[in-house]
């Protein structure tokens, strides 16, 4: 992709929301993830700096894609403790280049992208995984990721009723007050627990190490979106979720070296790796290289720990709509031969 205008576009939180309308980000998705499972993407693990004295970390997420054809990454940090301030807890950006000679296109906001994309992609595995009719949603967290997933769900299931729980009562208040919720009944859950229990989807979205979710309050039929927990040492959903479920990750590699929601159980022998059945880009496929759900009774998981393709992905889409309507602010970096002469 490249386009005739020479400089670098500086896209920040509006023209993001603007430009990438959760609808097309959850065909965007597909397309990735689609593409990965073909073979078709450069995805080396993510490079993370843990700080020193807490949670706190620096994370570099390159990536490349044949289809669309767009190279990039995403710079962020990742601050847990920020629910609790007004910044968010991942902050950066996506950084856009041009497959034909390597200048960057654009700047990306990756707070706003990264909400919106792993929504999108908790998105695409519910439509693949959970039962058509799927009503009730339960959220487990009530930050930036439980509104954009609670926009995702809508759109591809038929949701009436929304159950969101938060540590903080007083966060999931909030949370239910603003939320969007396009005529369904939204109620404050008093536990995590009464929450989940009945829901058909289930996504934890909160920033807790140790879980919260626990296999024996799941229904049968249910399908969770495990979001949260991004580290090897972390997890929301405790061994008994994992055992019981059919178990679907974003990518195989990932999962196998950063899931603790899939690594803790194993290491205490309860699954092995083939207890991953697929990625979920395989289940895009045309013919599908896995089985996804098989009955209605079947507990499903998907393990999402974001993909830098999905970040490159969004920014490709976002690129070319502001191209085409003029969105987001021009800047000149250099890169030219002739550009200081």
């Amino acid at each position: 992709m490249t386009s005739t205008r020479s400089g670098t576009l500086l896209v920040g939180h509006r023209d993001v929301v603007a430009l990438l309308p959760m609808a097309d980000c959850i065909g965007a998705m597909a397309d990735a993830l689609a593409t990965l499972a073909r073979g078709g993407a450069l995805l080396p693990l993510r490079q993370v700096v843990r700080l020193p004295g807490g949670p706190n970390a620096f994370a570099l997420m390159p990536a490349a894609l044949d289809a669309p054809p767009a190279l990039g990454a995403k710079v962020i940090t990742v601050f847990p403790a920020n629910d609790r301030t007004p910044y968010d807890s991942h902050q950066g950006v996506v950084l856009l280049f041009d497959t034909e000679f390597g200048r960057l296109l654009a700047i990306l906001d990756a707070s706003t992208i990264t909400a919106l994309r792993t929504a999108a992609v908790s998105a695409v595995a519910t439509r693949l995984l959970s039962r058509p009719e799927s009503s009730t949603l339960a959220l487990l967290g009530a930050g930036v990721q439980a509104a954009t997933h609670l926009e995702a769900m809508r759109i591809v299931r038929p949701i009436d009723e929304v159950r969101v729980w938060s540590r903080s009562r007083t966060r999931a208040e909030e949370f239910a007050t603003r939320a969007v919720t396009g005529g369904a009944r939204i109620v404050v859950a008093p536990t995590a627990r009464a929450a989940v229990e009945g829901a058909d989807v289930i996504c934890t979205v909160t920033s807790s190490r140790e879980p919260v979710l626990l296999g024996e309050w799941l229904s049968p039929g249910v399908h969770v979106n495990a979001v949260g927990a991004s580290l090897a040492t972390a997890r929301e959903l405790d061994n008994a979720a994992i055992a019981r479920a059919r178990f679907f990750a974003d990518r195989r590699e990932s999962t196998l070296n950063e899931a603790g929601d899939f690594l803790v159980p194993k290491r205490e022998g309860l699954i092995a790796d083939d207890h991953i059945v697929g990625e979920i880009g395989e289940l895009l496929l045309d013919p599908p290289r896995v089985v996804g759900r098989r009955s209605a009774e079947e507990v499903t998981v998907f393990k999402s720990l974001g993909l830098a393709i999905e970040d490159v992905a969004a920014a490709h889409r976002i690129y070319a709509r502001a191209v085409e309507t003029g969105a987001g602010t021009w800047v000149e970096l250099g890169g030219l031969r002739d550009a200081h002469a």
